[in-house]
């Protein structure tokens, strides 16, 4: 085709890029992780009581309080990588070998979460189920352990093919959950306490009973039973899959609306607030309320005894249990997604490093979705399911082992981390002391050796835990291996870096409608070199993002081409994209980027400006001429387009330190 003409009237083919460049608040953030936090609240305690006895919710309550020394730590590692979460943090701060390993172990987590939230399910919806048949005298059981199986496998499939269409996970959808799941929490609170009131009950004991079958391998050890520091740790242990969704947590802070780290922080008060409740303390009003006798036939479904041993008549306690089962349906089914989605999303990341072959990376032909990594992730879930023939007990002890050691190996780097890379940070774990001249991050520190702790104790009591999770975590790193030695030998030495993959749009002219502009004021900033975005960045610190659009545009020779991907454009637009996109996410506002091939770049930066109706354009410096030169040619272009329509225009160019303002018009 010929190139487009320099001085045409309109200008065409503009191209659209969209991706990952919208942000949510930190309410919708928020949601996001309890959607996967809360899930435990349904599980956790009736699996905690079984290894700890009547105690159980005592500790429960410990690591939910300990969970925001954890999450502080995942806190500090957003405000150095964006895009962290376990594998980056760990590979810039202890190094590749560890960072394969720990990726692994976060893996065998991912693979539980899901099957241990969608058993669950099954298992409130089945218990209702039987309880309401019996309500009415209908002659139906359904058993419990075969039937959840089934509602698992229904669960996995459903959200397995969820994840291949690629509907994408709405915010707004979570958030909704979440406030029907605190409308429960705090109805089950308050009728608690009106129940506990009018029939009062003791306090759990403190001290721990810990099973046989609980001490593991320390079970014939008679010294380390005798010692109660042993016995608190193994204690917390097996209350440890209380606390989860801090990976969770970073992956969701690269889509947190600026003030990035301010709104994290909030985040992280509303998930500690909200799981402490809900968790810690409807569990300690559960042990409290149900009757001993009675509680065992809770275990796998606590939450539905604690509204079936409330105050109140029959009718309306089956209402209350219905709420609670249909919210905990949502949730735990929220989990089971968020695990497709957060090992997905693993998987594309270690890819990044290329760590997995180009062929478990093709997208699926119609939906463009990683379908086959979803299908490996998919096996290995219904796997996991059978094998457990719905014993949520099994799946909750297995599941601490993957949290548990990606938490250590995630707080060793970050603590390491704090002297190879001394770079200022928005957020530090509190707690650091000076000892001649040396800062010492105490409270990593300490955070560290409690995780290191009950990591350990939960190695030598969990035993079908730590086998199963020792010989998955060994597999996981030698398919790693494998996969990267093949990948690099396939692709060469030189592995091309990262880029972004986005979808482009064909428009045949830039209007605010044809872009995607939201608000009255726009302001254009005019991009090339992916190295140098410093005009960018500064019209990202004063802009006002509830007022003012944000166009970024480069100017290219590109062909006309049909809606497809950003891998059909050149390698250098490629690489300006994924600049822009990483960025954005690092200042947490929206961008609209935009592509237009032209000859000219200063007349299609002006006629672009012109028909967005822009008030500002912001230029980087040119290398070819001086700064005057560049506006005295971009006053003629804006002059010839303006000849008709006479209009005032901003320009400011920016360079290192420096910026001049001019208006042209």
């Amino acid at each position: 085709m010929n190139p487009p003409s320099s001085y045409s009237k309109r200008t065409t083919a503009i191209v659209i890029t969209t991706a990952m460049l919208t942000f949510i608040s930190a309410w919708r953030g928020a949601a996001l992780v309890l959607c996967d936090l809360a899930s435990s609240a349904y599980y956790a305690c009736g699996v905690a009581e079984q290894a700890v006895g009547k105690a159980a919710p005592w500790f429960i309550l410990c690591i939910m309080l300990f969970s925001y020394g954890v999450r502080m730590v995942y806190m500090e590692s957003c405000s150095m990588f964006v895009r962290g979460g376990v594998y980056k943090v760990v590979r810039e701060g202890i190094g590749p070998s560890l960072a394969k390993i720990s990726v692994s172990a976060l893996l065998f987590d991912y693979i539980l979460t899901g099957p241990i939230s969608a058993v669950s399910a099954g298992h409130y919806l089945v218990g209702f189920a039987n309880q309401l048949a019996a309500y009415f005298g209908v002659n139906m059981h359904l058993d419990p352990r075969s039937t959840s199986v089934l509602i698992a496998v229904v669960i996995t499939l459903y959200f397995w093919r969820q994840n291949i269409v690629g509907i994408e996970e709405s915010s707004q959808k979570s958030l909704r959950i979440i406030q029907l799941t605190g409308i429960m929490t705090i109805v089950l609170i308050v009728w608690s306490l009106v129940t506990l009131y009018l029939d009062p009950q003791p306090l759990p004991p403190f001290a721990p009973h810990i099973t046989d079958e609980a001490w593991g391998w320390l079970s014939g050890v008679n010294w380390a039973r005798s010692i109660g520091a042993i016995g608190v740790i193994i204690a917390l242990g097996h209350s440890l899959l209380a606390m989860s969704g801090e990976e969770s947590l970073a992956q969701v802070y690269r889509e947190l609306a600026a003030p990035k780290m301010k709104n994290l922080v909030r985040a992280a008060h509303v998930i500690f607030i909200c799981s402490f409740l809900l968790t810690g303390v409807v569990s300690l009003l559960a042990v409290m309320i149900i009757p001993d006798g009675v509680r065992a036939a809770y275990q796998d479904n606590l939450l539905s005894g604690l509204a079936m041993n409330l105050v109140g008549p029959e009718t309306v306690k089956f209402a209350l249990q219905g709420f609670v089962v249909l919210v905990g349906a949502l949730v735990l089914s929220g989990a089971v997604n968020t695990a497709f989605v957060g090992a997905n999303g693993v998987l594309n990341r270690v890819a990044e490093d290329g760590l997995i072959p180009p062929v478990m990376r093709k997208p699926h032909p119609r939906f463009g979705t990683t379908s086959r990594m979803i299908h490996l992730v998919m096996g290995l879930q219904l796997f996991t399911i059978f094998l457990c023939q719905g014993d949520v007990y099994t799946l909750g002890e297995a599941y601490a082992f993957g949290v548990v050691w990606s938490f250590v190996s995630q707080t060793a780097a970050v603590m390491i981390l704090r002297w190879r890379d001394r770079r200022p940070r928005e957020y530090t774990v509190p707690l650091n002391i000076t000892i001649k001249k040396v800062r010492v991050p105490l409270g990593i520190f300490l955070v560290f050796f409690v995780l290191f702790m009950l990591a350990i104790g939960n190695f030598l009591t969990k035993t079908v835990a730590t086998k199963w999770g020792i010989i998955f975590t060994g597999l996981c790193y030698l398919a790693l291996r494998l996969s990267e030695s093949y990948t690099r030998k396939k692709s060469g030495a030189d592995t091309q870096h990262h880029l972004e993959r986005v979808n482009i749009q064909l428009e045949s002219a830039a209007t605010p409608e044809a872009i995607g502009c939201e608000h009255e004021q726009c302001v254009l900033v005019a991009t090339r070199d992916p190295n140098n975005l410093s005009q960018l960045r500064k019209a990202m610190e004063g802009i006002d993002a509830q007022t003012t659009d944000v166009v970024v545009m480069t100017v290219s020779r590109m062909l006309d081409s049909s809606q497809g991907s950003s891998e059909e454009l050149p390698v250098e637009e490629q690489q300006l994209l994924t600049q822009i996109v990483t960025t954005a996410e690092k200042f947490g506002l929206h961008v609209i980027p935009l592509i237009v091939p032209a000859v000219d770049p200063i007349y299609a930066i002006a006629k672009a400006a012109f028909d967005l109706k822009a008030h500002e354009i912001i230029l980087g410096r040119s290398e070819k001429t001086t700064v005057e030169v560049q506006v005295e040619k971009f006053t003629f272009a804006w002059g010839y387009i303006t000849a008709r329509n006479p209009r005032k225009i901003n320009l400011r160019v920016v360079w290192d330190n420096t910026e001049y303002k001019y208006v042209l018009g």
